[in-house]
């Protein structure tokens, strides 16, 4: 896969392998960025303000994609993500206006409840073995042998 599709495509699968090399190019590209925004705005503030703005929208398209990616790995509707990313970011709004402390601590568990189990289904758990409706498995075309049960 190259990385045009790896950041860019919605379609087909990918394994926890390709989703850390995703991860390894948003932190670099990020870096780098941030540097050059840095140097540039210092310079031309609008400039900097929009190269980052660019980068911003073209880093969450990427960042989506390989989300749904790895959801398609796993079996699963890249629409998760709208629940791994959406809805913790709005119960924070809701606690944050809520004005009762105990209302923002309960949502703020709940958002954490959601994260787990995002950190769990995206990072840590194998994709479905063999084909599934998304495509074929990533790992049968580098030779990686199904695991027993």
């Amino acid at each position: 896969m190259d990385l045009k599709a790896l950041l860019f495509s919605f379609d087909g699968r990918i394994n926890r392998a390709k989703w850390w090399l995703a991860v390894l190019i948003f932190l670099i590209s990020g870096i780098v960025v941030g540097l050059i925004v840095g140097i540039v705005a210092w310079m031309v503030p609008l400039i900097g303000i929009a190269l980052y703005v660019v980068y911003s929208i073209v880093a969450l398209i990427a960042g989506i994609a390989v989300g749904v990616k790895r959801l398609h790995d796993r079996n699963k509707s890249g629409w998760w993500l709208a629940l791994f990313y959406l809805v913790p970011a709005a119960l924070g709004g809701i606690g944050a206006v809520s004005g009762s402390d105990a209302i923002a601590t309960l949502l703020a568990l709940v958002s954490t409840g959601i994260f787990i189990w995002a950190f769990v289904e995206l990072i840590c758990l194998r994709g479905t073995v063999g084909p599934n409706q998304y495509g074929p498995d990533p790992l049968e075309s580098i030779g990686v042998p199904a695991a027993s049960v």
